[in-house]
């Protein structure tokens, strides 16, 4: 049943934040992203949104109300990039002020503030990753959100405790308390993708078409991997150094999606397919990613779970009513 909530979406990549919202009754009317290939995707699986493939600091205020024909949104959601604050990357800047002010990607936080002030809208949230709040930040984003108009709320869920397949912690910065009911038991690797085909050429499931090979070195190397291990290890903020190309363990969580993750089968000495990566994150079969198989993948990687989003919205809507 839908209700009478709209909503928009800024960062809105691929869907995910959207769907969980879509899936509770609400509807999304107005989606920005950047990236051709995600705005793309995510007009393809809501008929109803405008999705702009645009910069977002290229629009005004005034820009979005015209785009919005004097529809006031009741929820303003959005996932600003995360490169800038988390620690898997290596060129992460060392002071974290310096990550929202210095950083061109770290400001596109400000800019879904300055759109949060713009809507006015009765409820907003923002993902990211909990390094947001790294030192100074907190402060800062308090500060940010309080010149907008908004008190704000900083709560850091689990994905896995919605019914998502994989490891995920994240930020959500609110103007109120994130209590999500709780799934009271995880959903394992091979629970989400054993029921899939044989990928193929011709997919009868949209994209779990064969994925892309791996070399043969790598392939050597993949037939001895045990559950949980690593073909590669690259170098993330401060010198750590953090696994790809892993085996997945079929009776446990997948590790966090990233953009760059790559994941091998429990069973078969294969990648996963893009449809296999969507499931571990929650996304529906009919949720389908257009664009290049590395942009599927990324965003795949890139999205908020909609699992994790469904829960989200269902408890927000319980809020307005």
């Amino acid at each position: 049943m839908r209700s009478d909530y709209l909503v928009v979406d800024l960062f809105c990549g691929g869907g995910g934040f959207s769907r969980g919202f879509e899936d509770v009754g609400f509807t999304t009317v107005l989606a920005i992203d950047n990236n051709r290939a995600a705005a793309r995707t995510f007009a393809g699986n809501f008929s109803d949104a405008i999705a702009l493939a645009e910069d977002i600091r290229s629009l005004s205020c005034d820009d979005l109300l015209y785009l919005l024909n004097s529809r006031q949104p009741n929820i303003v959601i959005g996932s600003p990039p995360c490169e800038p604050f988390t620690g898997a990357n290596p060129a992460r800047r060392k002071e974290p002020l310096d990550r929202l002010y210095k950083d061109p990607a770290g400001q596109l936080v400000l800019e879904f503030i300055r759109f949060v002030e713009c809507l006015q809208p009765k409820v907003f949230v923002m993902e990211n990753v909990p390094a947001l709040l790294d030192g100074d930040l907190k402060a800062a984003l308090r500060d940010e959100f309080r010149r907008a108009g908004f008190n704000v709320v900083f709560n850091i869920l689990r994905a896995e405790d919605y019914g998502t397949p994989s490891h995920r912690v994240r930020l959500f910065a609110s103007n109120v308390p994130l209590r999500p009911k709780k799934l009271h038991r995880k959903i394992s690797v091979w629970e989400a993708i054993r029921d899939l085909p044989e990928p193929s050429e011709d997919p009868i499931i949209p994209n779990h078409d064969r994925p892309p090979r791996l070399s043969k070195r790598k392939l050597k190397r993949v037939t001895r991997l045990r559950w949980g291990s690593s073909v590669v290890l690259y170098e993330g903020a401060g010198g750590r150094r953090l696994p790809n190309l892993i085996r997945l363990h079929p009776h446990k969580l997948a590790p966090t999606i990233l953009g760059c993750s790559r994941f091998i089968h429990p069973f078969e000495d294969r990648l996963l397919t893009v449809r296999e990566q969507a499931r571990l994150m929650g996304f529906p079969d009919d949720h389908v990613f257009l664009g290049g198989r590395d942009e599927q993948y990324n965003q795949i990687g890139e999205a908020v779970p909609p699992t994790m989003a469904k829960a989200i919205a269902s408890h927000i809507l319980n809020l307005l009513r």
